[in-house]
């Protein structure tokens, strides 16, 4: 990669657990492996608009050394789809709301996180209405899934 700072937007639903969680994951190892990145996540709806992540994703992915400094929900703006480098998103149907608002010259651009990783599940799961234990699941797929994608950046 050049000097040149790679762009990532991270999608899910409503902003406030898994888009919020990759993008504190990504954010982390990028810098642990001195990989110029910046990183952002958004919504495809704006329910949650301003508001902090869940507290239970906080919660399990502070106990991993993550910091969720700074990260408020939003909802994905026209302009993020010429900014960004890549839109990753957690599941097909935010990929389907994307795809179905992104301009043409700029579908190449949106994939599913777990394209990058090498286990078979392809979306990642919303833990919005499960336990503690989904959003470990959730941190899991998406610490495995960063590893990969930041070998390829």
């Amino acid at each position: 990669m050049s000097n040149n700072t790679y762009r990532v937007l991270v999608v899910c639903m409503g902003n406030i657990c898994r888009s919020p969680s990759a993008e504190a994951v990504l954010r982390a190892k990028a810098a642990e492996k001195g990989i110029n990145l910046e990183v952002d996540s958004a919504g495809t709806i704006g329910y949650h608009q301003g508001e902090k992540p869940d507290s239970r994703a906080q919660a399990a992915a502070e106990a991993r050394g993550y910091s969720f400094f700074g990260i408020r929900a939003r909802q994905v703006r026209a302009r993020d789809f010429e900014y960004f480098d890549q839109i990753l998103v957690a599941d097909r149907a935010n990929l389907r709301d994307l795809q179905a608002i992104c301009p043409a010259e700029y579908q190449n651009k949106l994939a599913l996180y777990l394209s990058y990783s090498p286990c078979s599940i392809s979306e990642i799961p919303d833990p919005y209405y499960g336990g503690l234990n989904g959003f470990e699941n959730v941190l899991d797929l998406i610490e495995e899934a960063t590893e990969c994608l930041l070998k390829r950046i």
